[in-house]
């Protein structure tokens, strides 16, 4: 796990010597003590670890061991998603800095704990005109970190969509539950947001990007979700127009490619056609800058 194994020691405990399964570094490091490794480790996983502990010790004497590995893929994305919230804050100049230690929590308990958690909490949080609030109930769906990206070939100006199925809409009795999206896919713990793009490219779309360009990093849904999407326009050759097939199967995954005209997928923008608003977002993005990367593209050639 996070690049360690399992050794078996002994530990010192309140209650005297124990066993224990520590986790340490493989292969030789682990015989070597070679503590660069280590320093290495730490700043890649340490912080991740952290918290990913943290979640798994809530379910501590109530969720069996088996049960907590087969989530610990989501358990540590959820894990580098908060590391990256405190890493990477967005700026607060005109909003209100006032800062989430002034916020007093009187309980949070997960509602759901499956593949996906929910949590409802109880607190209170300062107020604009300066008093406490009431103690509030909220729920709140805690989610990884999202990677979308849009190829774009600004040489033959086209796009390329994707399509699937997806619950949102079926949920909401939307008689069409198939959509139009970007290329998107969950940030891996100790991945960067660029690199899970660079790989939903190719294993959605068969795509090799060349470049990317960053949209937005927004909150999809901040009432509710923590989930977080990083947007990208990724440059890419897109020599054939019409369908195609993409996705894992290993991952239940039914996605058709489509490669379309700018024009033709604005016109779908305009239609109402795609509906989903991150894309949106990055059609109207690639609106306002297609002239300058289609120039670039130009110049290049």
């Amino acid at each position: 796990m996070l690049g360690l194994a399992p050794v078996p020691r002994h530990v010192e405990t309140e209650a005297g010597r124990a066993a224990a399964l520590v986790f340490m570094a493989e292969g030789p490091a682990a015989a070597s003590a070679d503590t660069r490794r280590l320093d290495a480790w730490t700043t890649r996983w340490g912080a991740i670890a952290c918290a990913a502990a943290a979640e798994i010790m809530e379910r501590f004497g109530t969720v069996d061991p088996q049960s907590v590995a087969v989530r610990l893929p989501m358990i540590l994305s959820r894990a580098a998603a908060r590391v990256a919230a405190v890493a990477n804050p967005a700026p607060a100049r005109l909003r209100s800095d006032i800062g989430r230690d002034r916020v007093v929590p009187d309980s949070c308990r997960a509602s759901h704990d499956g593949f996906f958690l929910t949590r409802v909490c109880e607190l209170s949080h300062p107020g604009f005109d300066g008093a406490m609030s009431p103690v509030l109930r909220r729920e709140v769906f805690v989610a990884t970190d999202a990677a979308l990206v849009l190829p774009y070939d600004p040489v033959r100006d086209r796009v390329l969509l994707v399509e699937q199925f997806r619950m949102g809409p079926y949920g909401r009795g939307d008689p069409y539950p198939f959509v139009l999206e970007p290329v998107a896919g969950r940030v891996d713990a100790g991945e960067s947001p660029e690199e899970t793009a660079r790989r939903e490219a190719e294993e959605e779309a068969g795509l090799h990007l060349h470049a990317f360009e960053h949209i937005s990093s927004h909150y999809c849904s901040p009432g509710c979700s923590t989930e977080v999407f990083h947007c990208y326009l990724g440059l890419a050759d897109l020599a054939e127009t019409g369908q195609g097939q993409g996705g894992l199967a290993s991952e239940h995954e039914d996605i058709r490619t489509h490669v379309l005209d700018f024009g033709r997928v604005m016109s779908l923008l305009g239609s109402g056609e795609i509906n989903i608003g991150p894309l949106v977002l990055m059609l109207l993005w690639l609106q306002r800058e297609r002239p300058r990367l289609r120039d670039a593209a130009g110049a290049a050639g």
